[in-house]
């Protein structure tokens, strides 16, 4: 057609036209949108297909000649991490007004070629043969952007990830606190008993946030104890180097996958709330077990090249002995927690796990505490006042204002209930009435019965007594109720039935 320019593409339609076709001039000229005289030319050779051509000169000026050899090469010379974007505005502050953002694609070019011509080399990753039974990885990764409820209430935690790097199969656990000795190890064992056997070589990160915060001592102890865990398994420990993920890969990579994995179950699921921690833990271990199905012919191979268990498990626990307060209480990892009163002045040997503190007497279990992590390193508590509610009942005005006021009050639920009593009631008889209220919580084990049924009273104007709170509510538990107590009746036999049991064994009791 006149006045436009004939293209390759019509060129090459017009030739398969003709040729393949056998379609007349005309015919592959108007297929083609060419004109007769032009199809001539193109059978004649005069018009053929144009090669494409690198242009190698410019169209317009360069707007950076006079700063990019004297100050945009300098820099990237001497600091080659540099990108385009902080040396485009740095270019911009120093030379107001004069490059507009409007040239900052066409500087990101200009230096992305730079590098690529004359700066440094980059990571080259090797990538490795996998044999079976080699290799076992661990790491650990948060659920970003999912949030996990227990029972209504966001579950702060984080998984502990085991893969084996050549079948891929894996094992999940959740984690309570951070990156511990104590969770790589409880976690670790779990899986290699789930599996039934160990790899030859167990690989992590570089452990830095177990490691943070550490003097050089704790340090030492925490790579010594790692090093002793590896070889109860016959495992060689190794890392790789700091800040290098990708030496970490069959593991780090399969984060995503697995994370992907959770959220689509969740979705499915229709909730993200569970009844419990167990049951989510639960959960979790049908979906990682689905999950693992698809590696089962792979994993059949690895496990004849994985070594033997030893016959048992080794400490996953960091130990610590402490002494109890006069006070009923213990510092572990800048949390207090408190203890039975009867415990105070023992020594305890705890041993700190990922979600629980066990404290020994001796040889003998004394008690299992929930474990608390401390936010932002700040310190942090966890009272229980079924410790504590013994010693406060037989002097209740220490309540108003102990340093565990707060804690000792269960929820907000008794928060409020404390805050009305105290406004309606004389102080002595307010702290009176709280403290009785907790001791029948704890007695008749009906904190939440008993925390609702309060709220609605006062809400309606009404402060129940003592007596008839303990008539309602004592004895839900386990404890019997006064009402059982006061059924129970007895008969006073006359002496001369037991005369006749005696017979003639003995003197007539009457006799005496």
């Amino acid at each position: 057609m006149s006045g436009k320019r004939i293209t390759s593409e019509q060129v090459k339609f017009y030739m398969s036209s003709r040729k393949q076709q056998q379609r007349t001039q005309a015919q592959a000229s108007a297929k083609a949108g060419v004109s007769e005289r032009s199809g001539r030319r193109i059978d004649h050779g005069e018009i053929g297909v144009l090669s494409p051509k690198e242009r190698r000169w410019r169209t317009r000026a360069d707007p950076f000649a006079a700063v990019w050899d004297s100050e945009i090469v300098r820099r990237l010379e001497r600091q080659p991490r540099l990108d385009a974007t902080t040396l485009f505005e740095d270019l911009q502050d120093r030379h107001p007004g004069v490059y507009a953002n409007g040239r900052k694609r066409t500087f990101q070019r200009r230096v992305k070629a730079w590098k690529a011509l004359h700066g440094a080399d980059k990571e080259v990753i090797f990538r490795q043969v996998q044999a079976p039974g080699r290799q076992g990885l661990s790491d650990f990764t948060a659920l970003k952007g999912i949030v996990v409820t227990i029972a209504g209430a966001p579950l702060v935690h984080r998984l502990y990830h085991f893969r084996l790097a050549y079948s891929g199969w894996s094992h999940v656990k959740v984690v309570l606190g951070g990156e511990s000795y104590s969770a790589l190890a409880e976690g670790l064992q779990e899986a290699l008993w789930r599996l039934g056997g160990a790899p030859l070589e167990h690989r992590t990160d570089s452990l830095s946030a177990a490691y943070k915060n550490l003097d050089a001592e704790a340090q030492a102890d925490l790579t010594e104890r790692y090093q002793q865990l590896c070889a109860h398994y016959r495992m060689q420990a190794t890392r790789n180097n700091r800040g290098v993920s990708h030496e970490n890969g069959a593991v780090e990579s399969p984060h995503g996958h697995l994370k992907r994995r959770i959220a689509q179950a969740l979705l499915l699921r229709e909730s993200f709330d569970f009844a419990s921690l167990a049951d989510y833990r639960q959960w979790l271990d049908a979906l990682l077990l689905r999950f693992n199905r698809r590696c089962a012919e792979a994993l059949s191979i690895e496990r004849a090249h994985l070594q033997a268990l030893p016959q048992r498990r080794t400490g996953d626990y960091s130990e610590q002995v402490v002494g109890v307060t006069t006070s009923a209480t213990i510092a572990v990892k800048r949390v207090l927690y408190s203890v039975p009163a009867r415990l105070i002045g023992e020594r305890l040997r705890l041993q700190v796990f990922d979600d629980r503190i066990e404290g020994f007497v001796g040889a003998s279990l004394a008690i299992t505490l929930p474990r608390v992590y401390s936010v932002n390193h700040e310190r942090a508590r966890r009272i229980d006042y079924r410790h504590l509610i013994g010693a406060l009942v037989r002097k209740p005005q220490a309540f108003r204002y102990s340093q565990l006021r707060e804690e000792l009050l269960p929820n907000a639920t008794y928060r409020a209930i404390w805050q009305q009593l105290d406004r309606q009631l004389e102080p002595r008889a307010a702290c009176k009435r709280i403290v009785g209220i907790l001791a029948l919580a704890a007695r008749g084990d009906c904190e939440q019965a008993l925390g609702a049924y309060l709220l609605e009273q006062l809400a309606a104007g009404t402060i129940p007594s003592l007596p008839a709170l303990e008539q309602r509510f004592e004895g839900r538990g386990d404890a019997p109720t006064r009402t059982d107590l006061a059924a129970v009746h007895s008969t006073q036999h006359p002496l001369s039935s037991y005369d006749r049991l005696l017979g003639a064994h003995g003197p007539s009791l009457e006799q005496h």
